[in-house]
């Protein structure tokens, strides 16, 4: 939550050296420390050797199919589709929730740029709102009430009244793994008529309510780039519980080619997005790992809010409740009067081979999308302004995970 009050007048470098201290003793001495790198200790070399061996590396091979089975084992959802990338699987979500050149999607101001990049693909223009200081997702109270004002049903299509556009989807970003206000949000899609998806890039191994997310959107994307709780080097998939919509998935990310032995026949333009092999094996026994993966983290969340519990120049970002966070990066949130000393830390952290990192660039900030509509942004401000992403690796700090299980 966002802190407010006054703290006693400390210099800067006496209002970081508890910060520092409280790092230090989670990390321990070792250095350099990364953000999130990561960690191999399953059958990696077994399954991509497997691979090497036979010769399946490409689109094509039982590791994909593997991947993909294990994926709806875990989440629970029903359908899996691996693809080369995250940011792939977000534009597939956009073009099945049939955006189209002309849309306005809405998404939050503070999330990675691929959540706006996917929309613009499809032609569509991203509208931007603001976030909640719980979950540091989209914030359902807020929303409703913008929507009120600038919202419109015509039919079954809602329109931005102001602009004339429709407003054809909304994507839910899991900042940081922590999961959204997902039962509000699905109820307000459902009373305007727009499709849900989750941007759940980060929240591989994140439950809401008991039940993995992704299972509120009409359709989600995960992402397995390097940096992020399980992956295949560079990859992501698309979920949903619709067997139509996994079918023209599937169809869509393979060039829309038509079953033949031999013919190249391809109905529609479409996109070469399907994972290889070789990148599916490392998918599948980094997979087979996540359980542990989730129960380090969590235990390694357990001991920053533990260091940080005295420091009164910041708390560490706890999960929501009725959430079980995977916590795929730990967040320090400065107090407001120390907002200022942000950099300062940043840069102090990587002089010692911390490699700390903020929160990233506000959408509404960026070039491309800086005359885009969007709400009032006064929450992702502040909090842009006073959030340090710490070092969350598997192995981080050599965290014992004690009683935690996944």
């Amino acid at each position: 939550m966002l802190h407010g009050g006054s703290l006693p007048h400390l210099t800067p470098e006496e209002t970081l050296a508890p910060i520092l201290s409280a790092l230090e003793s989670v990390l321990g001495s070792a250095r350099p420390v990364a953000l999130h790198q990561p960690h191999f200790a399953g059958r990696e070399w077994d399954y991509v050797k497997d691979c090497l061996d036979t010769g399946w590396v490409s689109s094509v091979g039982a590791y994909v199919t593997r991947l993909e089975t294990a994926l709806q084992d875990y989440t629970g959802v029903a359908h899996a589709l691996a693809v080369v990338n995250g940011t792939a699987a977000l534009h597939v979500c956009c073009l099945l929730a049939g955006v189209i050149a002309g849309d306005e999607v809405l998404l939050p101001t503070l999330t990675f740029v691929a959540t706006a990049n996917a929309v613009s693909y499809c032609g569509a223009t991203p509208h931007l709102v603001d976030v909640s200081p719980v979950t540091l997702g989209v914030d359902a109270i807020r929303l409703a009430a913008y929507l009120e004002d600038i919202a419109e049903l015509r039919g079954d299509t809602c329109y931005n009244r102001t602009t004339g556009h429709p407003l054809r989807a909304l994507i839910v970003m899991h900042t940081f793994g922590h999961p959204a206000e997902l039962d509000a949000l699905a109820e307000l899609c459902r009373r305007y008529r727009i499709v849900l998806i989750e941007d759940a890039a980060e929240a591989l191994g994140s439950f809401y309510r008991d039940q993995h997310v992704g299972q509120w959107g009409l359709l989600s994307a995960v992402s397995f780039n390097g940096n992020k709780i399980v992956t295949t080097g560079g990859g992501g998939a698309v979920l949903t519980n619709d067997a139509a919509l996994a079918q023209r998935a599937r169809h869509l990310t393979t060039t829309a080619k038509q079953p033949h032995p031999w013919a190249f026949v391809h109905d529609q333009v479409a996109y070469n997005y399907r994972l290889p092999n070789l990148n599916a094996a490392l998918g599948c026994a980094q997979l087979e790992q996540l359980p542990d993966f989730v129960s380090r983290k969590r235990a390694l969340a357990q001991r920053y809010q533990h260091a940080f519990a005295a420091v009164a120049a910041g708390h560490i970002v706890n999960e929501p409740q009725d959430t079980r966070s995977n916590y795929w990066l730990n967040v320090l949130q400065l107090h407001p009067a120390y907002g200022h000393l942000r950099d300062a830390l940043l840069e102090t952290c990587q002089a010692r081979g911390i490699l700390v990192r903020p929160a990233w660039e506000l959408m509404h900030r960026l070039p491309m999308y800086r005359d885009c509509p969007r709400m009032d942004m006064s929450t992702a401000e502040h909090l842009e302004r006073h959030l340090v992403c710490l070092p969350s690796s598997v192995d981080t700090g050599s965290v014992d995970t004690g009683s935690e299980h996944a």
